[in-house]
């Protein structure tokens, strides 16, 4: 049986079919040509035409000619449309017109840091000219740093070698820094908040550093399809960006199914498991011979489902390494065989974490299945774009869980399939983050008084540094005076610089298995919390506040844990108010005073309080950035006319709205917390806040104030749309810890705010 004649068959079952919310089918598109720019160098033009490449797709025509005009873009194309095209041609042309230029190519991951060099190392070969090409990261020996150093035409790396390796050693690096014609940063959408904050940061660095040896470099960003690419790349680059929005690459037909696995438990709003339903899809492609690639959320899921695939391929006769695993813990060469064998065919299902959702070249699958939502509507698109690579028929289902945002998604499916929604967004101002990388330039390059970092004036934190004794300021000059080195002490995927590392115990001697922000830590590895690294539990026998250690031991328990975390707004100023449908919007800087006190024992599969405990760790505050929404004050009256109570109905809204929002705006839910006041000291009106949960900020309440409309639209929508009664946990949280009314008092409000702005 062929994929084609296993998709009418899945379509004739009507126990499959009454379980999918949409089955849309994509239809081949054919590809836009244009011939090669007459500016490109006839010999790069012989070497692709002699690699099966007779003319450009559009985009990648368009990226050679605003490159030639010394513009910085962004391409924002599907997986498989070519991009690596785009910035190589530019940049091999240009180092055959000098060979002094050189390029420094960002990538989010080592992975596709050599994925990527081996392709250019292709193009260079097949040009029998002397193009140096490196990666440079934590695994390239010190003999091979010297050459790089020297030599290095395209240098290959990560933001986090850039922050610590490269920049902080500049002087080493005179050759690259100046010739550096061009800067290429591939994945722009994975740079945002936190992460994307600090590459910002990273990127005026490299630009200030770029300065000082005379070189301005062109940046040439490549995206998956978000909302605002440009706004994003100009954001992370400080640049004015043009946008290729063209995308020229053909595209098979494509079946794009959603799934939602049926309830089994009405009023606790759980689902069928989502690794069990996988299995039972991902047997029915392996059986009809199909190619497939199965995503899975976590580590422990791949291993499950990789154990079940594989005892299901044994019964079908399928040979033992034909069905494979794929994630971060296996060893390079592991890793790299499974690539080749599913480039080669001897693979056929491989099960692998979102390791492979980036642009690795694991050639062409017919099938993508996905154990739950992807997080993105961008990085769903780049797991769904693993299936079909070329002009040939493709599959993806899409399996969800019974979390609030892949149920969301798969009752939303004009969502999905509509323009992409999703705004992502940064902070390269976050005053903490911002700090943390001064002081790292500093170290790179004396300050002086005149200087701008950025588009910000920072003599007030430069003076603020010399109180604190880590700068000296000489004359109109800022010079590092510390011993310490800064960028060591900065970590890009956090943005508090102090964490808890986590030591597990049952190693001899101890093993430090991870770190984690003080904010977070609180809640997530207090005594006697079950904590979750790589998918497997650990029980934490001690956090150790004043050492910051968390010291856990390996264990297997049917619980999670679940801290309560009591906050209280101290301080509040808002920038921006506006008026809304009913009551008013506004967005501005919060001080929180927040208190871990007790914990909850959650069992798993049915989330059901098995217990509790307290939890005795100091307050913490933090500063951070607030979204709120001020209700009127006759809302009560008029709700309790309606028999609901507004308590109930804020505590349920805050549960849904926090969990709504991250959909738009490429949040994880554990970024933002909210809270809801029945009558707030500083509003004195029923009020809701959502904040972000990070020190500073890092702009996800400021783009839920701007796009607070459309999300309460979909908050209501979704909420309209759950099985529940009374509530649970995919909508306004269960009945027991939100109230009795909540379902009904929260669609209560999300009604009055949507009906009235029909009305205006």
């Amino acid at each position: 049986m062929n994929l084609a004649q296993l998709l009418d068959q899945l379509k004739a079952d009507g126990r499959f079919t009454r379980n999918v919310t949409r089955w849309q089918t994509l239809p081949p598109e054919s590809p836009v040509y244009e011939p090669y720019p007459d500016l490109l160098d006839p010999s790069l033009v012989n070497v692709m035409q002699q690699r099966g490449i007779d003319q450009l797709y559009s985009h990648q025509a368009e990226s050679v000619k605003l490159a030639a005009e010394g513009k910085s873009f962004v391409v924002p194309t599907p997986t498989a449309s070519g991009k690596t095209l785009c910035y190589n041609l530019p940049v091999l042309n240009t180092i055959l017109d000098n060979s002094q230029a050189r390029a420094l190519y960002l990538f989010p991951t080592k992975a596709l840091s050599q994925d990527q060099m081996h392709e250019v190392h292709g193009i260079v070969g097949d040009l029998g000219v002397d193009i140096k090409t490196f990666t440079f990261d934590g695994d390239t020996p010190e003999t091979a740093r010297r050459a790089i150093r020297s030599s290095g035409h395209i240098v290959v790396t990560n933001p986090d070698m850039l922050h610590q390796g490269i920049l902080p050693h500049h002087t080493l690096w005179v050759k690259l820094f100046e010739n550096l014609k061009y800067v290429v940063v591939d994945e722009v959408h994975q740079y945002r908040g936190v992460f994307g904050s600090h590459v910002a940061n990273v990127i005026r660095r490299l630009k200030r550093v770029a300065e000082f040896y005379g070189s301005h470099p062109q940046f040439i960003c490549c995206s998956a399809t978000i909302a605002n690419p440009a706004e994003l790349a100009q954001r992370l680059t400080g640049l004015p960006m043009a946008e290729v929005d063209r995308n020229g690459a053909p595209r098979g037909e494509k079946h794009f199914i959603f799934y939602n696995p049926p309830v089994v438990n009405q009023e606790l709003g759980i689902r069928q498991s989502v690794v069990k339903t996988t299995r039972r899809i991902a047997e029915r492609f392996m059986n009809s011979g199909a190619q497939q690639i199965v995503f899975a959320r976590s580590r422990m899921r791949v291993e499950l489902l990789l154990t079940y695939l594989e005892k299901a391929g044994r019964r079908v006769g399928i040979k033992n390494g034909d069905v494979r695993g794929y994630r971060g813990g296996y060893l390079p060469l592991e890793r790299r065989a499974i690539e080749q064998g599913l480039r080669d065919g001897s693979v056929g299902t491989v099960v692998s974490t979102n390791a492979l959702e980036l642009g690795i070249d694991i050639g062409r699958l017919d099938v993508c299945v996905m154990a739950g939502y992807a997080g993105t509507v961008a990085s769903t698109w780049q797991q769904a774009g693993r299936a079909g690579r070329r002009q040939n028929l493709s599959a993806v289902v899409l399996v969800a869980s019974s979390s609030p945002a892949d149920q969301y998604i798969i009752n939303n499916p004009d969502y999905f399939f509509g323009r992409s929604p999703e705004h992502a967004t940064l902070d390269a101002n976050n005053l903490v983050i911002l700090i943390s990388h001064l002081k790292c330039a500093a170290f790179e390059l004396p300050f002086t008084t005149d200087e701008n970092y950025g588009d910000q004036p920072v003599m007030e934190i430069l003076d603020y540094l010399v109180e604190q004794g880590v700068l000296h300021r000489s004359g109109d000059r800022f010079h590092w005076m510390a011993d310490t080195y800064p960028a060591e002490d900065v970590s890009l995927r956090s943005a508090a610089p102090d964490n808890v590392v986590i030591i597990n115990q049952s190693v001899p001697g101890g093993r430090i298995i991870g770190e984690m922000d003080l904010f977070s830590a609180q809640e997530m590895l207090h005594d006697d919390a079950v904590y979750l690294h790589g998918a497997q539990q650990f029980h934490v026998d001690k956090l150790d506040w004043d050492r910051r250690e968390a010291h856990v031991k390996p264990v297997q328990v049917e619980y999670y844990t679940d801290a309560q975390r009591k906050s209280e707004l101290k301080t509040l100023t808002a920038d921006d108010t506006l008026p809304f449908t009913y009551g008013d919007l506004a967005v501005g800087e919060v001080g929180l005073v927040s208190k871990v006190t007790v914990f909850k024992k959650i069992k798993l599969g049915t989330h059901e309080n098995v217990g509790s405990g307290r939890v005795h760790l100091p307050e913490m505050e933090m500063h951070t950035v607030s979204f709120w929404w001020e209700l009127p004050e006759e809302v009560t009256e008029e709700m309790s006319a309606d028999g609901l109570d507004l308590g109930d109905g804020l505590k349920g809204l805050a549960h849904l709205l926090s969990r709504v929002a991250p959909v738009f705006i490429m949040a994880d839910p554990s970024d933002l917390h909210s809270t809801a006041m029945v009558r707030s000291p500083f509003t004195g009106k029923p009020t809701l806040y959502i904040y972000d949960a990070f020190p500073g900020g890092v702009g996800y309440a400021r783009r839920i104030h701007q796009q607070f409309s459309e999300i309460c639209l979909s908050a209501r929508e979704h909420l309209h749309g759950c099985p529940c009664e009374k509530g649970c946990p995919s909508c306004v949280g269960p009945a027991v810890e939100s109230g009795s009314t909540a379902r009904k008092a929260a669609a209560w409000l999300l009604n009055k705010s949507v009906f009235a702005a029909a009305e205006g």
